[in-house]
């Protein structure tokens, strides 16, 4: 660990989160994974805490206890109220880790609730970074001004709004893991850009490799590059540098080289393949529509080029103007056409 590294305690009021997701997002289960990686690339978390009725939430239970989240259990009292309980409990745990971890250097709150206001106003009394979470439809307005940052869960990377009609909504379950599972496979290029990609959006000069690396390791902690068949990181990002993936060239430190994307990465290939599908589909939904590339291009991946969800890599043709992309109610999904002058 380097001194610049943020040292962070997460604590979660897991039941506005979790209430908030389901109701604005139709995400239920709630999932922590964008939150792990969105604080991962901003420092060291050395603590995490959740605190509800976890009567009420088996099996985010299990999937929290998964990423070694403590659970701190706030139950139904008769005559009382849970909620105040465990907004009590929270507030005062997160002050007293203040005062006797000094090491700590950021607070990371995820909640809505502008009841929590006051506590942020203390965090940053003692000289503690706050970094608030949440979700959008359920944050209040007074909450993200007292921050020092704050993250709409709604916009965090790999964070996908479930559509609303079924058989839109069973395709884009479909679709998201397939990223994850090749992830999981060993696709070493997509997690070392999609990585690159959230230092690229938060950093304020250049990404060294170092830094990168402590950034992979955050988001996976099983992560070694002997495992892909290199013998350092340096050798891997060559490896990757030679394959269009990233950019590599000599850093302020030696033997710490500076880490971009190429300016030809391939990514106009991949737009032009976008266009091809979505013009000759004469537009189409969004749900699916990753599959539908992937049979003409087996091999392709949003995450080769820095775009962390497919969604985002669409977002990006429309701002080049090559597609257009609507909201539809009717059948609760983006429909993406070919923009007429693409």
């Amino acid at each position: 660990m380097t001194s610049d590294d943020e040292r962070i305690a997460l604590f979660l009021d897991y039941e506005n989160l979790a209430i908030g997701a389901r109701e604005g997002l139709g995400v239920s289960p709630f999932d922590f994974g964008p939150v792990a990686d969105a604080l991962a690339e901003r420092g060291r978390v050395v603590a995490r805490r959740a605190y509800a009725d976890w009567s009420s939430f088996d099996p985010d239970r299990r999937l929290l206890a998964r990423a070694q989240v403590e659970l701190i259990e706030i139950p139904q009292r008769i005559g009382g109220s849970r909620k105040n309980a465990a907004d009590i409990k929270m507030a005062v745990d997160a002050v007293e880790m203040a005062f006797e971890r000094p090491f700590v250097t950021t607070f990371a709150i995820g909640t809505g609730d502008s009841d929590f206001t006051p506590l942020v106003h203390k965090l940053r009394s003692l000289d503690k970074r706050v970094i608030g979470i949440g979700v959008q439809s359920s944050t209040s307005q007074l909450l993200p001004p007292a921050c020092d940052e704050f993250l709409f869960y709604d916009r965090l990377p790999g964070v996908e709004r479930a559509p609303a009609k079924q058989p839109t909504a069973a395709a884009a379950v479909i679709d998201t893991p397939v990223a994850d599972t090749e992830q999981e496979n060993g696709d070493v290029g997509k997690l070392v850009a999609s990585t690159l990609a959230g230092l690229a959006r938060h950093a304020d000069g250049p990404v060294l490799a170092s830094r990168l690396k402590r950034a992979i390791l955050r988001k996976d902690p099983t992560f070694d590059e002997a495992d892909h068949g290199f013998r350092a990181f340096g050798e891997l990002l060559r490896h990757l540098a030679d394959e269009h993936v990233v950019a590599v060239r000599t850093g302020t430190a030696h033997g710490d080289p500076e880490v971009s994307f190429p300016e030809d990465s391939g990514e106009d290939e991949a737009f032009r393949l976008l266009v091809d599908v979505v013009g000759g589909l004469g537009g189409t939904q969004l749900s699916g529509l990753k599959d539908k590339l992937r049979k003409r291009s087996p091999d392709f991946s949003e995450k080769r080029y820095g775009y962390n969800t497919f969604s985002a890599f669409t977002k990006a043709a429309r701002t080049r103007g090559l597609v257009t992309m609507d909201w539809d109610d009717a059948a609760g999904d983006y429909r993406i056409a070919v923009r007429p002058s693409a």
